[in-house]
């Protein structure tokens, strides 16, 4: 049984997160280099049309709140921790990063459906992910919203516990509305579902970012529509290899 679930899990997280990293390549990733340039605070001479620069959408960006040598010096001057190199080293750190995470999203699907004693299919998996989704993406993005580099937020910890919460709490909430039946169970999911949202996720002293709200925008409603791909993908492949892992008969 176990050798199955980890035969599954690495099988459905290598394909759901190779098609994953295909779409980000193309969707949230060109956001983020996008708001990295306006993290760094590059130069507006760096920046000049006529200058290769960064390209979004097929429009130069150029910075609004740039300082010219001042911030290019700055920039140089500021001592960065190790980062992948740009291009494909970065990709494939990338690419590695949402297939390991793909890997962890089939465990924990293959864990809850073992658990519930649910028969595992494409239908069954594809529900769970669902909820999933709600619990770990759609919940804690009505307070933490993704961001792009460089925005103003609290403290990190601060936040991860918010989100932990909130991630638990409305998995809770899910299982308490549509798997256990009573009026009791209704009530405190209902009551688990709004806790998070009522107590309030932690805010930065001011809010500050050197990218354009229309960019800050369209980055957190991608990474939400990736963040739900990514779920559904996991849902479909676990349904769809653990049903062609079925051991044979002897």
């Amino acid at each position: 049984m176990l050798n199955r679930v980890l035969a599954v899990a690495l099988a459905a997280g290598l394909v759901a997160g190779l098609a994953i990293a295909v779409l980000e390549h193309f969707t949230t990733t060109p956001l983020i280099l996008a708001g990295e340039v306006y993290e760094k605070g590059e130069s507006h001479a760096a920046l000049d049309p006529a200058v290769a620069g960064p390209r979004f959408a097929g429009a130069a960006v150029i910075l609004a709140h740039s300082h010219g040598g001042e911030s290019a010096r700055a920039g140089e001057a500021h001592e960065e921790g190790w980062s992948p190199a740009e291009g494909v080293e970065r990709t494939a750190f990338t690419s590695l990063s949402t297939v390991l995470t793909a890997i962890g999203f089939a465990l924990i699907l293959l864990a809850g459906l073992t658990i519930a004693g649910d028969s595992i299919d494409v239908k069954r998996a594809l529900a769970w992910a669902a909820a999933a989704f709600i619990a770990t993406g759609l919940a804690p993005a009505l307070g933490l919203a993704p961001e792009l580099p460089g925005s103003a937020a609290a403290p990190l910890l601060a936040r991860q516990i918010w989100w932990v919460g909130t991630a638990a709490a409305t998995a809770a909430a899910l299982w308490l509305l549509i798997r256990t039946p009573g009026l009791w169970a209704k009530a405190l999911g209902l009551l688990l579902l709004a806790a998070p949202h009522v107590i309030g996720a932690p805010r930065p002293e001011a809010y500050a970012s050197g990218a354009p709200a229309e960019l800050a925008g369209a980055f957190a409603a991608t990474s939400l529509v990736v963040h739900a791909a990514l779920w559904a993908c996991v849902g479909v492949a676990v349904g769809f290899f653990w049903q062609r892992f079925t051991p044979r008969a002897s």
